[in-house]
């Protein structure tokens, strides 16, 4: 039996939280009125600049004024040229907080996120990856044709296997299209295990202070039969995003055993 270890949750905060989105908000739109010349007359690496430069003041905000940190754990494991990186999705929190420590990072998002003012300028100008979700096998067909080109040019395409935000403790729901990307592309897949929904759930104003965990596993090599590299991915994300929730409750089992690739 393992000994309870010390939490990295802390307490649940409201009105530290409508603070931290009002001046994410206002950031925002200053931001982007800021840095209109660069998004439209700049190269997309200016533009990438920008973004990331956002996202690390996103995360200095949701430090200094929520009192939530964000640890990113194996380093080591980010890829430095053409890759796909599968994240488990609980929030928003991971959407912005990996992009700093990501070469080149394009995301497979839904194409509506582009139609946000200023915002999906942004998006459009990075040249990431939009699926008209209800377009079936013809959103699958321009997901792996974009994604070549990207691979290509060295990017690293994110990817969020379950599609939307999964609430902590509900079962799984991985879709195909990672598997489809790995398949068709032939590239290695970083695995991305978290625990930001403990900290930011989906939903409502209610975060917790601490220190939340991205954390980036052992990448899996590319030509795997289909079924078992879903299998592999699937056991990775999980168990180890598990352990990183029952650590950030202060109850974390025994490190699980790695699967094999």
């Amino acid at each position: 039996m393992t000994s309870p270890t010390s939490p990295r949750a802390g307490g649940v905060v409201f009105w530290r939280t409508v603070a931290f989105n009002t001046l994410f908000a206002l950031q925002l739109v200053i931001m982007a009125l800021g840095s209109l010349p660069i998004v439209l007359l700049f190269p997309r690496r200016h533009v990438l600049g920008v973004a990331k430069l956002w996202c690390r003041c996103n995360l200095a905000l949701l430090k200094g004024v929520v009192g939530l940190d964000v640890e990113i754990r194996g380093r080591e494991n980010i890829p430095q040229g053409g890759a796909l990186i599968a994240s488990k999705h609980q929030s928003a929190l991971e959407t912005f907080a990996i992009v700093p420590f990501v070469p080149d990072p394009l995301f497979v998002l839904k194409r509506e996120l582009t139609w946000i003012p200023f915002f999906g300028w942004f998006l459009m100008r990075l040249r990431m990856i939009a699926i008209n979700r209800s377009a079936g096998g013809d959103a699958l067909s321009q997901m792996v044709k974009q994604a070549q080109a990207a691979a290509q040019d060295g990017r690293q395409i994110v990817i969020f296997p379950e599609g939307t935000r999964r609430p902590v403790g509900v079962e799984p729901a991985y879709k195909h299209g990672v598997t489809h990307l790995y398949v068709k592309l032939g590239l290695p897949v970083t695995p991305v295990a978290i625990d930001t929904g403990v900290f930011w759930p989906r939903g409502g104003l209610r975060r917790r202070q601490g220190v939340s965990v991205i954390e980036f596993l052992e990448p899996i090599p590319p030509g795997l039969p289909r079924a078992e590299f879903e299998r592999v991915l699937r056991e990775r994300i999980e168990s180890r995003s598990n352990a990183l929730v029952a650590e950030a409750i202060g109850s974390a089992p025994a490190a699980p055993e790695p699967v094999p690739a």
